[in-house]
Order: structure tokens, then C-alpha cells, then sequence
């Protein structure tokens, strides 16, 4: 299985890369991102790419691929909705475009977040533009898939690059054992989503739009590598 991951030096996509590189279904991964990942792997490759809403310079690249696990985000904490809406609606819908253009069969995972409103009908900013390009990525192939956490358990090592996140994320990490006992159904981590998305890729999902329940079901079914 060749997969391209978007966003991974962010605090889920690393945590996704990991579990991708270390699943032996996986033979590679590509790695497309504006800086380095920072790691090195036999089956990684990297292609450092700077216009996210347009890849005509690295089509031919694209091509050839079983999956896209689109983890590339921002926090939309103090940013115009022009603005989010530009890295979270035209980015992912534009490498959708390029990869479906390059490798017709792919399957496209899309990391949205718990409360996503496809109905836009919420007042919160992030989840309704979310919920567009949801819809928009339903609309665009039968092989895509949304996923959406809610708590997130980054990678042992790694942090969120918007400073409240880091610091909201030092807090809750101690706390992940007993949230995990007392709302199993709310927390997950960041190689389970990954786990997760390499089930949804060889043996399907139970829905189009996936719960933090969901992740952790089909995360479960794959045992990480030791």
C-alpha cells in the first residue's frame, strides 16, 4: 500500500506518519509538506511542495497512490474566516482535485474534528467551514472519508505548534488514562487515527464520516508493530 500524507509534521500527522511507517501493509509513504518531516525511514520520501492550491508542478509525483491521509490543519483561534477558510476548504480540496487527477482509485481520509456541521447551521466559524468541505470532499468521490476525534493523544515526543494547543495538550495528556476509562468514546490518539485509516483503506468503514468511537474500533483491529 503507497500512501501520501499531508500534514506531517503537524501534532496528529506525526502521529499518523508513525503508524503508517511502521505497518508493514504500508511499502511507502510520501510525505508532502512545506518543511521536513525531520525523520528517516526506508519507506519515506518527501516532497517539499510550497502552493497548496495548486500542484500542477508535482502532478506527475502524485501518481500511483493507494491513499491520502489529510492531516494538514490550522486552529482557527484569532483567524479571519477568509483566512481559515483558505487552509481548510481550497488546500484540502485542491490536493483532492490533483490526487484523484493523478491516481483516479485513491482513497482520501480527511482529518475533520468532532462537532463538524455539514448543515451550516452552528455559529462556530471552524466547524461550519469543516462541515463544507466535508460535503464537498463526499461529493467529490465515493473513496473519501471523514474523520472525526475529539480528544487527541499526540505522539510521545511531539506537541501542537499553536501555543494554547501545546499548552492545553500538556495539561490533558497526564489526564488521558482516566479519560479513557471514564469517556472511551471521546479520546483517541494521533497513531490510532493513523491505525484507523490504514483499516478504512483495506477493508472499508462502517460510515462515511467516522467517531472518535469509530477510529478506536478500527484502530483496534490492527496490532502496532513492536
Amino acid at each position: 500500500m503507497r500512501i501520501i500524507v499531508f500534514g506531517a509534521t503537524g501534532m496528529v500527522g506525526q502521529g499518523v506518519l508513525d503508524a503508517c511507517l511502521r505497518d508493514d501493509a504500508v511499502t511507502e509513504v510520501l510525505a508532502v509538506g512545506r518543511i521536513p518531516t525531520g525523520r528517516t525511514h526506508p519507506k519515506l520520501r518527501e516532497l517539499h511542495h510550497e502552493r497548496f492550491t495548486d500542484f500542477t508542478a508535482v502532478q506527475d509525483r502524485l501518481a500511483g497512490y493507494d491513499a491520502c491521509f489529510y492531516c494538514l490543519g490550522t486552529s482557527a483561534l484569532g483567524m479571519p474566516e477568509a483566512d481559515y477558510r483558505v487552509v481548510s476548504y481550497d488546500f484540502p480540496l485542491a490536493a483532492a482535485h490533483a490526487l484523484l487527477d493523478a491516481s483516479p482509485g485513491i482513497t482520501f481520509c480527511y482529518v475533520s474534528g468532532a462537532g463538524t456541521d455539514p448543515t451550516g447551521k452552528t455559529r462556530m466559524m471552524w466547524a461550519r467551514v469543516k462541515g463544507e468541505t466535508e460535503s464537498a470532499l463526499l461529493a467529490l468521490t465515493p473513496r473519501a472519508f471523514m474523520f472525526r476525534p475529539g480528544i487527541i493523544t499526540p505522539l510521545p515526543g511531539t506537541t501542537a505548534k499553536t501555543p494554547v494547543y501545546a499548552l492545553l495538550y500538556r495539561v490533558l495528556t497526564p489526564l488521558a488514562p482516566l479519560i479513557r476509562r471514564i469517556a472511551p468514546r471521546h479520546i483517541t490518539s494521533s497513531t490510532d487515527l493513523g491505525r484507523a485509516m490504514i483499516h478504512t483503506v483495506r477493508t472499508g468503514a462502517p460510515r462515511r464520516a467516522l467517531t472518535t468511537a469509530d477510529i478506536n474500533e478500527m484502530a483496534a483491529s490492527r496490532s502496532p508493530a513492536p
